[in-house]
C-alpha cells in the first residue's frame, strides 16, 4: 500500500469542517497558514466557507479528484462518508475519534472491522483511528489536529512517530533546537502500521533522525529489518518504549489494543539492531539535539572547556554515573593550553580555562587545543544562559556561542555548547550555533547520556558470524523436557564443550563407570520428568570411592520410589567432578515476537544473588559474546581473577557461547527454553566446560 497520499497529498477534504473550535477548523487554519499548495475542500452543507476555504455540501460535489480526507465527524456518520470518499477517489484518510478496536464493546469492534475492511479493499492508507493525525512540515500539508501557528519554526529534519498523541504534543511543544519533517500519531493502527510509517520516514531524504514513542510492535521481523536499514543508511532511530512496568502493560492493552513485549528482550533487540533506546522524553530530546550537529561523535571520550572549578567537579561526579569518559589532559596538550591560559588545575579535563582571567582569548584557545587533540571524540563548551534572564550582559553569552561556532571548522570532531541545567539555554545562541552545525545540549547528565548513546550508535555494526557447519540438529519436540544427559549430547554435536560422563542403569554400573572416569565424581538421576534435581536430593557431589557412588545411586532409587506420580527414570549419570573456575549460566528463551534470546549471568550458587544479566537475540554476531561478558561487571571481575585467583579462560567462554548460538540456530526453532548451568570457566588456557543442561522443546505449531 502506497503512503504517498498520506505523506504528500495533492488535494485534501476536511469532512465535517466547522468554523467553531474543532479539529476541522484547526486543520484548515494550519493549511492556510502553512501555504499548502493543493486544493482544500471543507465538507459541510451548513456553511459557505470555513477559515477562508469555500465549503462543499458533500463529497459527491468535489471539483477534482480527492487524494486525502480528514474525518472530523461522529462515528455514526463515518461509514457512509467513508464510502463516499472512496467513490471520490480517496487514497489516504485520517480518523481522529476513538471508540474502535481499543473499546471493548461489540459495536466498537464491528465499526473498526467495517472501516478497516473498506480501507483495505479500496487501497486507502488509513491512519488511526484514535489518533492526532500527520503533519508534514516539509511540504506544508497538515492532517494533524493541532493548529500550526509558526510553520517556519516547526520545520526541521526530525521525523517523530508515536502511538500516543500526548507524546506528540510533548515533543512538538519545544522547537527551539530542532524542527520536524513529520509528526505522526498512529493511534490504533487499523490499516497503516508503525512499520509502514517508519519505512516511509527512513526513505524520506528530508528526515535525518527518527524519534519513536512505542507501545507495541505488531510486525517484529519487519521492524528489526527496518532498524537495520536505517542504521545502514546512517539515520538514527531513537526509541522510547512504554509498557515496562506491570501496570503500564495493562494500560497499553486498554489504550491501543496491542500487547507490550518483555522490556528486557525489547531493549536487547534494539541494541542488536542499532536503534538508540532512551529512558524518557527528555533524554530523547537531547539525542535528537545532538544529531543536529554537522558532525557526530564516534566515541565516548568527552573533552570539556569551562571557566569554573565548581563545574569541573560537578561534571566529573556526573560522568561517573554515565557511560562517558573524561580522559585526563595529555601532557603536550596541557603545555599548549598553559602557554596562553596559565596554570591549569587538576587533571585538566574538564578544563578550567579561566586561568589568567582573559576568557576572550583563553576559551577559543582551549577549544582549539582540545578540538585538535587525539584524546577526545567530542568537545563541549559549558555556558549557562536563559532567554530573558535578569542578570549579566546578554551580549557576553552570545560572544561565547560565536567562539564555539568559529572553532568548529578548525577541527574534524564535533563541538557542542552545553548548559549545566536541563532546559536552560538561549535561543539567540542556538541560532548562531545552528548555522555553524554545532548542537546545543541542555543538562549535564542528559547531555552525557546522549553523547554516550550516540557514540555507541556510531560504532561499526558487528559483522555476522558465518553459519555453522554440520547441518541441522534434530530435537524431539514431543518430550516435556530433554534431560541433562541427552541435552549435553545434543550440545556436543554443535561443538559445545561438555563434561566427561557416562549413563548407567544402577549402582554397580555406576561404580564401574566412576572408576573409569576417575574420582572424584558426581552422580545424578536422569529423567525428563525431573528437570531440577537438587531440590529432591537427586544429586550427589564429590564422591571419592566406588562404594560411595553405589550408595548414592541406591539412595536416589529410594527417593524416586517415594515420588508421586512416579517419574520415568532413564538411569543415572556419572560425571567427572570439575573443581574451581568461575561458574556462569547461559539460558535461551524463545520470545514470541523476536525469536530466541540468549541470557548470560553468573551461575551456580550465585545465580540468585546477582542481578546482572546480559541479553542478546540469536544468532550472535561477531564480537557479541565478548560484549555480553563485558556487560556483566561482577562476572568480569571474577573472570579477571580476584583475591589471588588466576584469570579465567575468557576466550574459552566466548567460544562456548558462540557454539551455543550455533546449536540454537541448527535446532531450527525447536527450543522453547534451555538452561546451561553451570558453565565452569577454568583458569586461562584450561578451557570452559558445561556441567549441567536442560532443554525444553518448542511444540510443533
Amino acid at each position: 500500500m502506497s503512503l504517498s497520499a498520506l505523506f504528500n497529498p495533492q488535494s485534501i477534504a476536511v469532512v465535517g469542517a466547522s468554523p467553531k473550535p474543532s479539529v476541522g477548523r484547526a486543520i484548515l487554519g494550519s493549511l492556510g497558514r502553512m501555504g499548502y499548495a493543493g486544493p482544500v475542500w471543507p465538507i459541510n452543507p451548513r456553511y459557505a466557507e470555513v477559515q477562508g476555504f469555500a465549503c462543499r455540501p458533500d463529497l459527491a460535489d468535489l471539483p477534482g479528484p480527492l487524494d486525502a480526507a480528514a474525518f472530523c465527524i461522529g462515528n455514526a456518520r463515518l461509514p457512509e462518508n467513508f464510502r463516499a470518499a472512496i467513490d471520490a477517489g480517496m487514497r489516504a484518510a485520517v480518523i481522529y475519534s476513538g471508540g474502535f478496536s481499543e473499546h471493548p464493546s461489540d459495536e466498537a469492534q464491528a465499526l473498526s472491522r467495517e472501516i478497516a475492511g473498506l480501507a483495505r479493499e479500496a487501497g486507502v492508507a488509513l491512519l488511526g483511528p484514535n489518533c492526532m493525525g500527520i503533519l508534514n512540515a516539509a511540504n506544508n500539508s497538515a492532517l494533524y489536529m493541532h493548529e500550526v501557528f509558526d510553520p517556519a519554526r516547526a520545520r526541521g529534519n526530525v521525523g517523530f512517530m508515536s502511538q500516543s498523541g500526548a507524546m506528540c504534543i510533548s515533543m512538538v511543544s519545544d522547537c527551539r533546537r530542532y524542527g520536524f519533517s513529520h509528526v505522526i500519531s498512529s493511534g490504533n493502527e487499523e490499516v497503516v502500521s508503525s512499520c509502514d510509517l517508519l519505512e516511509a520516514m527512513i526513505d524520506d531524504p528530508g528526515t535525518r533522525v527518527i524519534g519513536c514513542f512505542t507501545e507495541s510492535v505488531k510486525e517484529p521481523e519487519r521492524y528489526v529489518a527496518l532498524l537495520d536499514r536505517a542504521a545502514d543508511l546512517g539515520k538514527p532511530v531513537v526509541v522510547l518504549k512504554a509498557g515496562k512496568s506491570a501496570r503500564a502493560v495493562q494500560a497499553v492493552v486498554s489504550h491501543t489494543g496491542g500487547l507490550a513485549g518483555d522490556s528486557a528482550v525489547f531493549s536487547a533487540v534494539l541494541r542488536a539492531h542499532r536503534a538508540i533506546e532512551v529512558d524518557d522524553l527528555a533524554e530523547m530530546a537531547e539525542v535528537i539535539a545532538l544529531c543536529q550537529g554537522s558532525k557526530w561523535p564516534e566515541g565516548n571520550r568527552l573533552g570539556v572547556v569551562t571557566g569554573s572549578g565548581g563545574q569541573t567537579e560537578l561534571l566529573l561526579d556526573i560522568s561517573e554515573r554515565t557511560a562517558i569518559s573524561l580522559p585526563v589532559l595529555e601532557a603536550r596538550d596541557r603545555q599548549k593550553v598553559e602557554a596562553v591560559v596559565g596554570h591549569v588545575p587538576g587533571e585538566g579535563n574538564p578544563l578550567d580555562a579561566w586561568g589568567n582571567g582573559n576568557p576572550n582569548e583563553n576559551y577559543p584557545h582551549a577549544l582549539r587545543v582540545l578540538g585538535n587533540s587525539d584524546g577526545y571524540d567530542i568537545v563541549a563548551f559549558v555556558c549557562d544562559g536563559m532567554d530573558g534572564h535578569p542578570l549579566d550582559d546578554p551580549a557576553e553569552d552570545l560572544l561565547y556561542a560565536h567562539m564555539v561556532a568559529e572553532a568548529q571548522p578548525e577541527t574534524a570532531k564535533p563541538l557542542a555548547l552545553l548548559s549545566t541545567r536541563a532546559g536552560v539555554f538561549r535561543s539567540d545562541q542556538e541560532a548562531v550555533l545552528r548555522a555553524a552545525g554545532v548542537p546545543m545540549l541542555s543538562g549535564a547528565r542528559l547531555a552525557m547520556q546522549a553523547i554516550a548513546r550516540m557514540a555507541d550508535w556510531s560504532a561499526k555494526r558487528a559483522a555476522a558470524r558465518p553459519l555453522p557447519e554440520g547441518g541441522t540438529i534434530a530435537i524431539d519436540r514431543d518430550r516435556p523436557s530433554i534431560n541433562e544427559f541427552d541435552a549435553k549430547a545434543l550440545l556436543a554435536r554443535a561443538g559445545v564443550p561438555v563434561v566427561a560422563e557416562a549413563l548407567v542403569p544402577g549402582p554397580d554400573a555406576a561404580a564401574e563407570a566412576a572408576a573409569r572416569i576417575g574420582f572424584p565424581v558426581v552422580v545424578k538421576i536422569v529423567s525428563d520428568d525431573i528437570p531440577h534435581k537438587s531440590d529432591l536430593g537427586l544429586v550427589a557431589l564429590d564422591l571419592a570411592s566406588a562404594e560411595a557412588v553405589a550408595e548414592a545411586v541406591r539412595a536416589m532409587q529410594a527417593r524416586v520410589a517415594g515420588l508421586s506420580p512416579a517419574p520415568s527414570v532413564r538411569g543415572y549419570v556419572v560425571q567427572r567432578m570439575v573443581r574451581g573456575g568461575v561458574e556462569m549460566l547461559a539460558g535461551v528463551k524463545h520470545d514470541a515476537s523476536f525469536g530466541p534470546m540468549l541470557a548470560l549471568s553468573l551461575g551456580g550458587v550465585l545465580v540468585d544473588l546477582s542481578q546482572e544479566v546480559a541479553l542478546r537475540p540469536l544468532p550472535l554476531a561477531e564480537g557479541e559474546a565478548e560484549a555480553m561478558i563485558a556487560a556483566l561487571p561482577t562476572a568480569s571481575r571474577l573472570l579477571e581473577g580476584v583475591r589471588g585467583a588466576p584469570p579465567a579462560d575468557r576466550a574459552a567462554l566466548i567460544a562456548c557461547l558462540e557454539a551455543i548460538s550455533d546449536f540454537v540456530l541448527r535446532g531450527q526453532g525447536a527450543i522453547a527454553e534451555m538452561d546451561i548451568n553451570p558453565i565452569k570457566v577454568l583458569p586461562e588456557g584450561q578451557g570452559a566446560i558445561v556441567v549441567d543442561a536442560v532443554i525444553v522443546p518448542q511444540p510443533e505449531a
